[in-house]
Formats: C-alpha cells, structure tokens, sequence
C-alpha cells in the first residue's frame, strides 16, 4: 500500500495542503484540473478525483 501524508496549514483564513506530485502522474498538466474530495460515510474515507476543465467553462 502507498501512503501520503500532507501537512495541513493554515492560509488566511482557511486550512489547505498541497497534491502530491505522484497523484498527479496521469493528468496531462497542459490543462487545467478540478480537484474534487468525497466523503463516504459509510466506509469512512476520503476520495480524491480529477476532472479535467473542458475550455469552454474557463472564464
């Protein structure tokens, strides 16, 4: 198993981290990427997907 571990830190007045590089290996990088976080309480996990912004909802 493969296991992150962020720092949480706080910036203004909200708390954030960073995404590791490695999670990010099958992105293409050119464009741009939603980061979206679920919870599932039935399992108690997080899950992490990426959805690519398609050019036409970038303002």
């Amino acid at each position: 198993m493969v296991e992150f571990r962020r720092k949480l830190y706080k910036r203004g007045s909200s708390f954030e981290t960073t995404i590791p590089m490695p999670l990010l290996f099958a992105l293409d990088l050119k464009n741009k990427h939603n980061v979206v976080f679920s919870y599932d309480e039935v399992s108690n996990k997080w899950f992490v997907k990426f959805e690519e912004i398609k050019k036409s909802e970038v303002a």
